[in-house]
């Protein structure tokens, strides 16, 4: 084996870390956010780790955030929470960046 060879490995086998490491990130965000807007939506329970499992789902069917924020406000709305579109991105921003740090992916 090659010293090229060596380092393919090497970047292959970073890459997939990394890989792993963002999923876990967004898989624990999905969850922060999920907690939150369950609270609001008066969840308990298994209704909300239900709704939390379908939060991580709906993360992996699109590449991106949309499909979480979509689904958070329109869930939110068939709940009755009023809450402004702005603070929902907010709090998914914040809920990724504390993610991070839990998972320590900083």
């Amino acid at each position: 084996m090659t010293t090229f060879d060596d380092r393919e490995h090497a970047f292959e086998a970073h890459f997939a870390f990394e890989q792993e490491l963002e999923f876990k990130v967004h898989a624990r965000r999905d969850r922060l956010v999920g907690l939150w807007a369950g609270g609001l939506m008066g969840l308990q329970d298994g209704e909300l780790e239900t709704y939390i499992l379908s939060l991580v789902r709906a993360d992996l069917r699109d590449p991106g955030d949309e499909d979480v924020y979509r689904k958070v406000l329109t869930d939110l709305a068939a709940n009755n929470v009023d809450i402004h579109p702005h603070a929902v991105r907010e709090h998914l921003d914040q809920c990724l960046a504390q993610a991070r740090a839990d998972v320590g992916a900083n």
